[in-house]
């Protein structure tokens, strides 16, 4: 185990939080601001994550299928705010829950009727292919950088668009008294759409680049919405600053767990008992980590009472 290998999954924990977060803070303001506990967020992923690679094939563009990818699961998702979440919002926890369910059956299999079950493949950008040299002779992946970067700045845009802007006085408005910004003169409905738009669009951007490095699916965002839970429940829910936090640090126990908890056990198991069990024990880390943290903070990291 060297200081090498361990400064890389790091790397690679922060750039698994990069994309949890652009899942995690979409979903935490969603519920923040309008109380709404959306199960299909994973679905924008999704969404997002199948028009990029149709529009990368047919462009050759990478970059042109980001951005077509991340608006229309923006679009996506200020359809499914009108014409269905909308109607949710007066309805109690388990209504939200069962619609929001129907919509991940909906979404998955629509999605596996046009596209099939065979998964699409979207190819890294040529400017990003390849590696860059860090120090103490790592080589780590340019792409893998760049969705770090991304995250950075998205994170610093959600922070100046939330605490700068109009529109930020409103949703943290919102977050505290929805009625009394309504009786101020704001048009909630607006208010919602802008918001359930802005985290739909966030989750598609996360499926776009993630579709780069895995393959794009039917079901893909299912596992990456139970960990963008696990991620808000950590940071609180309704804060973004706990959203990056709480991503982070899901990313990195998550990574590190999966390389070093088996690698550390084969020093004591044979190779196959320490592969099973380790994966077993790794694979339950995070909720650990949630469940100590719960234990001192009921809240969560930055959530508030």
């Amino acid at each position: 185990m060297t200081v090498a290998l361990i400064i890389e999954q790091i790397l690679n924990g922060i750039q698994l939080g990069t994309m949890l977060f652009l899942m995690a803070s979409g979903l935490t303001l969603v519920f923040g601001v309008m109380g709404l506990i959306n199960l299909a967020h994973g679905s924008f992923y999704m969404a997002g994550a199948f028009v990029t690679a149709i529009v990368a094939a047919t462009t050759g563009s990478f970059w042109i299928g980001l951005l077509v990818g991340t608006l229309a699961a923006a679009a996506i998702g200020v359809v499914i705010e009108f014409t269905i979440i909308r109607r949710l919002y007066d309805r109690d926890h388990l209504d939200q829950v069962l619609a929001t369910f129907a919509l991940i059956l909906i979404f998955s299999e629509g999605t596996y009727m046009i596209f099939g079950s065979s998964p699409m493949f979207l190819s890294i950008p040529q400017e990003l292919r390849g590696s860059v040299n860090l120090p103490l002779d790592i080589s780590y992946s340019k792409y893998r950088l760049a969705i770090i970067g991304m995250g950075i700045v998205v994170a610093v845009g959600l922070y100046l668009l939330i605490s700068k802007t109009r529109l930020g006085m409103r949703i943290r408005a919102g977050e505290n008294d929805r009625e009394m910004i309504g009786a101020l003169g704001v048009d909630i409905k607006t208010l919602y759409t802008l918001v359930f738009a802005l985290g739909a669009g966030l989750a598609g951007l996360a499926g776009s680049t993630i579709g780069a490095l895995q393959s794009v699916r039917v079901g893909m965002g299912e596992p990456v919405l139970i960990m963008a839970f696990v991620v808000i429940v950590i940071g609180g829910i309704g804060s973004i600053k706990g959203a990056l936090v709480g991503a982070v640090l899901v990313g990195v126990v998550d990574t590190m767990g999966r390389v070093f908890l088996p690698m550390t056990l084969s020093n004591f198991l044979p190779a196959s008992q320490a592969m099973s069990i380790g994966s077993s024990i790794s694979a339950m880390l995070i909720y650990i980590m949630m469940a100590a943290i719960l234990a001192f903070k009921p809240n969560g990291l930055f959530g508030s009472k």
